[in-house]
C-alpha cells in the first residue's frame, strides 16, 4: 500500500496497549479505524477518546477465539465504511502458566492457542477473502514476538510456542498471496522500539480476562497476575532501573512496515540477531541449542547452567 489516508484499518486487541497505539497512529495518518477487543471497557474508552481527538473510529467487543465474533467485527466495519484495507491481528494474551512445561495446565495451553494462534487464523479467514474480493491494495499485519518468533525463552514455553506459530502462519500467508499475484500483502510485527526500554502492555498481566471455559485450579485472578512488579523487583535486585519505551514507536514501525511492504517489522537488535545466528548455526551444524540457556531477567526463573 502506497497511501493509507482515507483507508480503513481493523485492529484486534485495539482497546489497549500496542493495539491502541496503532489505532491512534493510523487515525493520525487519516485512516478510519475499527477497534476490536474482548474487554468492553477499553473498547468504549479508547473509541471515545480517539473520537474526541477527531479520529473516525468505531469499536466492537470481539472475542478472537470465535470465528463468528470476528465476522461480527468485519460486518460492522463494512457497514460503516464500505471496505477494509488493513487488518491487524494483534490480540494476544499471556496465560499465567506456572512451573515447568510438564506442569502447565492444559487449559493454559488451550486458552493461549485459541487467542494467540486461532485468533490470527480467524482474522485471516474472516477478512482475507474480503480484502481479495475488493480488488484493491490491502495488508494483513500479524503481531508476533521475539520470544518464540525468533528464539524462545525456555521459561515461557506456551507463549513462545504460540508466537512461533504466528510466524509460520504469516510466512505461508505471504507466500500464498504472492503466488496468486494478489494486491494484498502480509507482515509480521515484532513489538520493539528504537528507544531502549520495556513495553508496558497487557502482557504484563498474565491470566487477565480468562474466560470461565479455560479456568483451572489456582488460576490468576480475573485482573491477572502483576508480572511487571515482579520484573521490576528482579531488576532492582541487580541494581538496574526499569525504563519503558513509548508504544507509539511500535505503532510508527507498523505503519512504516505497511507502507514499505516490510515482512519482518522489527527494530534491529544486536542481541537478538546474535541469537538468530546461533539458532541457525545450531540447526545447520546439528549442535545442541546452548543459546537457550542464557540467563535473563524477563522470566521469573533464571535459566539453568548460569550463575
Amino acid at each position: 500500500m502506497k497511501e493509507v489516508a482515507g483507508k480503513v484499518a481493523v485492529i484486534t486487541g485495539g482497546g489497549q496497549g500496542i493495539g491502541r497505539a496503532m489505532a491512534e497512529r493510523f487515525g493520525d495518518a487519516g485512516m478510519k479505524v475499527v477497534i476490536g477487543d474482548i474487554a468492553p471497557g477499553p473498547v468504549e474508552t479508547t473509541t471515545k477518546e480517539l473520537q474526541q481527538k477527531g479520529h473516525d473510529v468505531i469499536g466492537v467487543v470481539t472475542d478472537v477465539t470465535s470465528l463468528e465474533s470476528v465476522e461480527a467485527l468485519r460486518d460492522p466495519a463494512l457497514d460503516a465504511y464500505g471496505a477494509v484495507h488493513v487488518v491487524c491481528n494483534n490480540a494476544g494474551i499471556g496465560p499465567g502458566a506456572e512451573g515447568q512445561i510438564w506442569e502447565h495446565h492444559v487449559n493454559d495451553w488451550r486458552w493461549s492457542l485459541d487467542v494467540n494462534v486461532i485468533g490470527v487464523v480467524n482474522g485471516i479467514n474472516a477478512f482475507v477473502p474480503t480484502l481479495l474480493a475488493q480488488g484493491v491494495e490491502g495488508h494483513v499485519v500479524n503481531t508476533t514476538s521475539g520470544n518464540g518468533g525468533f528464539t524462545p525463552m525456555i521459561n515461557s514455553a506456551i507463549y513462545a510456542t504460540t508466537k512461533a506459530a504466528v510466524v509460520t502462519i504469516t510466512e505461508c500467508l505471504w507466500g500464498q498471496l504472492r503466488e496468486i499475484g494478489a494486491q494484498v500483502s502480509a507482515s509480521l510485527l515484532y513489538p520493539s522500539t528504537r528507544t531502549p526500554g520495556a513495553l508496558n502492555t497487557g502482557i504484563w498481566r498474565p491470566g487477565a480476562n480468562r474466560p470461565e471455559r479455560y479456568n483451572r485450579p489456582g488460576a490468576p485472578p480475573r485482573e491477572g497476575r502483576d508480572a511487571l512488579a515482579q520484573y521490576v523487583k528482579r531488576m532492582e535486585a541487580v541494581g538496574q532501573t526499569v525504563q519503558f519505551a513509548p508504544l507509539s514507536e511500535v505503532a510508527d514501525m507498523a505503519l512504516e512496515g505497511i507502507l514499505n511492504d516490510t515482512f519482518w517489522i522489527t527494530a534491529p537488535s544486536e542481541t537478538q540477531q546474535a541469537k538468530i545466528r546461533a539458532r541457525a548455526t545450531s540447526q545447520i551444524e546439528m549442535t545442541e541449542p546452548g543459546y537457550l540457556l542464557e540467563a535473563n531477567l524477563m522470566t521469573s526463573r533464571p535459566s539453568a547452567g548460569k550463575d
